[in-house]
């Protein structure tokens, strides 16, 4: 049985339908599953239910064929019917504990947390993984939070007291290691990959860059 280090540890990809992008989430996703992204996770804020779906549907096929983990964002409905493995909510988004006992019976849940507090909060309300961020700040989607920086970091992994902490927020080859080192299970990224013109690429280069540190491995 797999343990969720095992299943949301790694490099989480979000495939995102902001319109800067010049691939379409669906080609985000098959380029991230190729270079061997754990998790793909599905970030669409302009598109419609019916086009999240189709998108969806497509990603999920990806994913089982790569063998990875697919999230949705933000919506349990849509990661139900596209049959997501798990649903990731914001603190703006309907809070854990809200959910049907449908949605908490087939999905698993990761919560976006930005301070040691709302760390405290996901970890009470059971989920399966806690995002944190803005670690090092980020250009790819509008936050009020500031840059966190590797000590809250630590911070935050205290008190998730061994549910799996996924770093997000201007993550790089470059700190990659860094940010293993100070205990995150994983780190997230958007235009890391999807900016990137071999994005297979991209997506190995920070996987090796994460997994150096042999815990990660």
């Amino acid at each position: 049985m797999t343990t969720p280090l095992q299943r949301y540890g790694g490099l989480h990809v979000l495939a995102d339908d902001d319109p800067r992008w010049t691939r379409d989430p669906v080609e985000q996703a098959r380029h991230a599953c190729a270079g061997g992204a754990q998790v793909i996770q599905l970030r669409a804020k302009h598109a419609t239910d019916a086009q999240i779906v189709d998108w969806g549907h497509t990603i999920r096929a990806l994913t089982r064929e790569a063998g990875a983990r697919f999230t949705l964002n933000d919506r349990f409905d849509l990661a139900l019917l596209t049959d997501a493995d798990a649903v990731h909510l914001g603190q703006g988004d309907l809070p854990p504990r809200a959910l049907p006992a449908e949605a908490r019976a087939r999905l698993a849940v990761g919560r976006s947390t930005h301070n040691a507090a709302q760390a405290r909060d996901a970890r009470r309300e059971g989920v399966d993984y806690l995002a944190f961020g803005p670690l090092f700040g980020t250009s790819s989607k509008s936050t009020p939070y500031t840059k966190r920086g590797l000590d809250a970091l630590r911070e935050v992994v205290a008190v998730a007291a061994g549910c799996p902490v996924v770093a997000i927020g201007g993550i790089a080859t470059s700190n990659a290691a860094a940010v293993a080192n100070a205990g995150a299970a994983g780190i997230a990224v958007i235009s890391a990959v999807v900016a990137a013109d071999e994005m297979a690429d991209a997506t190995r280069e920070l996987l090796e860059a994460f997994t150096q540190d042999p815990s990660h491995e």
